[in-house]
């Protein structure tokens, strides 16, 4: 890794790398100006930005068709025991759906990380989509939390 990335930046970047699920949060295209929250899958590219298998049946999927802003908060596994305590952490961005021709190589890094994904991935609702991560908010525990940009989150990804 860059030695320009901070430490904050690096258990960030952990921390993402360890779940591979969160919360995505859209702006619901019922009601304008509230927000959507739905559980989803990810799998994070080269550069570190979640790679997304959604249906276009789906609310936050028809939401983004709108308003491609969102985020996608990822919390530590101890977090229900001391939510206060656990790292968390927003990548925050716009979403778009992946072209057809980055498709194939992102369905296998996602099956790899997502198998159960196989017995839906074929359908014909469902595609890829990218958060390109355009700010970063990460809390290491309590009283430990700042922002970090971009550039330093996609450096963090560099030459692992």
């Amino acid at each position: 890794m860059s030695a320009e990335v901070s430490a904050r930046t690096q258990k960030a970047r952990a921390l993402a790398q360890e779940r591979g699920f969160g919360v995505l949060a859209t702006n619901l295209a019922k009601q304008p100006r509230y927000p959507f929250a739905s559980v989803v899958n990810y799998v994070l590219d080269g550069a570190g930005r979640p790679v997304l298998l959604l249906s276009a049946l789906a609310v936050h999927t028809r939401n983004l068709g709108v308003d491609p802003r969102a985020a996608l908060f990822v919390f530590a596994a101890d977090a229900p025991a001391g939510t206060m305590a656990a790292a968390r952490l927003n990548l925050i961005g716009n979403i778009e759906r992946v072209s057809d021709n980055e498709s194939e190589l992102l369905r296998t890094s996602y099956l790899e990380r997502h198998p159960d994904a196989s017995e839906y991935i074929d359908f014909g609702d469902f595609g890829f989509y990218r958060l390109s991560v355009t700010d970063v908010y990460f809390v290491a525990g309590f009283g430990d939390m700042g922002w970090n940009t971009a550039a330093e989150w996609s450096r963090a990804f560099v030459n692992e």
